[in-house]
C-alpha cells in the first residue's frame, strides 16, 4: 500500500496513526502548529469514562467507548489509572444523583462510610456516591507526548508548522482528514461546541479519581493529575468563538470546586483554556469519504473515548475496500 499521510495531530490523528504505523503501513502525520497541543485534545479531562457518558450520550458511547480503555493501557502501558469514577451531589441536589442513575449502569451507591474509605479527604462531606468502579483516566497532555514519541519510534514522520500538504502530497494514496474544528467552514453539518477549563494546584486535598460533582445548572468534574494539580472542567457552550475563558464560566467552575472541597478556594489557578469541540447534531462521529480521502470529525467531547474505535475502522477500511462500521456515513 502507498504511504498515508494524516492531517492533524490532535488525539484522532494520532491514535489514527498509531492503528496505521502497527498494521505496517507508512505514515506522515502533518500538522500547522509548531508542535501538538494546539487543539481541544491538550484541554480535555482525559476521563474514559463511557458509563458515566451514557448519562447524556447515545448509547454507542458506551458500548464502543468501553474498549477505550484496554486500547489505551495497551498503547501506552502505565499511563492509565483505571481507578473509577465517583459522582457526588450537594445534600439539596440528591435528586441529581437518582436522576444520573436512572440514565446510567455499571455503579454501585456509596454511603458515607464508603465514600470516605474511597477518597479520605470528602469524608463527611457526602452522605452517599455513585461510583463505577470500570472506569478509567489519562493525563490528556502526557498521552498525547508520549504517543508522538511512540509513533516516531515506529517510523511516523512528523510535519509541523506545515499548513498543508503541497509539498509532500505527491507520494501518498490516501489522505485522512483528523483537523478537527479546522472542518468547521467546509463542513456545513459540523457545528462548535466551546469548552472551558481551569487547573488548580493545592497540597490541602488529594484524589485518587475523578469525582463529578452534579449540579442542576453546571455540573463539573475535578480530575487529579499529579504534584497537587487538579484539572476542573468543563462548559458546554454552543460557540465557535475562540479567546479567553469567560468570567461567568469561571465563577462556576471555581464555585462548584470550592462546593466539591473548600480546600479548593484556596488553591492557585495556574491556567485557563478553552477548546472548540467539532459536533454533528447527533453528537456522534463520522467517518466520511471523498476520493482518496476520508474525513474523521465530530468527536464532540469523546475524543480520547472513541478515537480508538474510529481509528480501528479507518485502518481496517484502508486494507478491506468491504469493511464497514456504524460511523461511516458515505454517499
Amino acid at each position: 500500500m502507498r504511504p498515508v499521510l494524516i492531517k492533524g495531530a490532535g488525539v484522532v490523528g494520532l491514535v489514527t496513526a498509531y492503528e496505521l504505523a502497527r498494521r505496517g503501513i507508512d505514515v506522515d502525520v502533518v500538522e500547522r502548529s509548531e508542535g501538538i497541543g494546539a487543539g481541544a485534545s491538550w484541554f480535555a479531562g482525559g476521563m474514559l469514562a463511557p458509563w458515566c457518558e451514557r448519562e447524556s450520550a447515545d448509547e454507542k458511547v458506551e458500548r464502543v467507548g468501553a474498549t477505550a480503555i484496554e486500547w489505551w493501557k495497551a498503547a501506552l502501558p502505565g499511563k492509565v489509572a483505571q481507578e473509577g469514577t465517583l459522582v457526588v451531589a450537594a445534600a439539596r441536589d440528591t435528586r441529581e444523583l437518582d436522576r444520573f442513575a436512572t440514565r446510567t449502569t455499571g455503579y454501585r451507591w456509596l454511603d458515607a462510610d464508603q465514600i470516605a474509605e474511597l477518597e479520605p479527604d470528602l469524608a463527611g462531606r457526602f452522605s452517599r456516591a455513585l461510583y463505577f468502579p470500570r472506569e478509567a483516566h489519562l493525563d490528556p497532555r502526557e498521552a498525547l507526548s508520549s504517543l508522538r514519541d511512540t509513533l516516531m519510534a515506529m517510523g511516523v514522520r512528523f510535519h509541523f508548522g506545515q499548513a498543508t500538504d503541497a509539498t509532500i502530497s505527491h507520494r501518498f494514496g490516501w489522505r485522512i482528514d483528523c483537523t478537527g474544528r479546522a472542518r468547521l467552514p467546509d463542513d456545513a453539518a459540523l457545528r462548535g461546541v466551546r469548552g472551558e477549563m481551569l487547573y488548580l494546584r493545592t497540597g490541602d486535598i488529594q484524589l485518587s479519581r475523578p469525582v463529578r460533582f452534579l449540579h442542576p445548572r453546571h455540573s463539573i468534574y475535578v480530575v487529579p493529575r499529579r504534584q497537587g494539580l487538579f484539572m476542573v472542567g468543563a462548559t458546554m457552550i454552543e460557540s465557535e468563538t475562540c479567546g479567553p475563558i469567560a468570567a461567568r464560566s469561571l465563577m462556576e467552575l471555581l464555585n462548584a470546586a470550592y462546593a466539591l472541597h473548600p480546600a479548593f478556594g484556596e488553591a492557585e489557578i495556574t491556567e485557563t483554556g478553552t477548546g472548540v469541540r467539532p459536533a454533528y447534531p447527533d453528537n456522534l462521529p463520522r467517518i466520511t469519504r471523498s476520493g482518496s480521502t476520508f474525513c474523521v470529525n465530530g468527536l464532540y467531547r469523546h475524543g480520547f473515548l472513541l478515537s480508538p474505535a474510529l481509528a480501528h475502522d479507518v485502518a481496517e477500511r484502508l486494507l478491506n475496500p468491504n469493511h464497514q462500521s456504524e460511523f461511516h456515513d458515505e454517499p
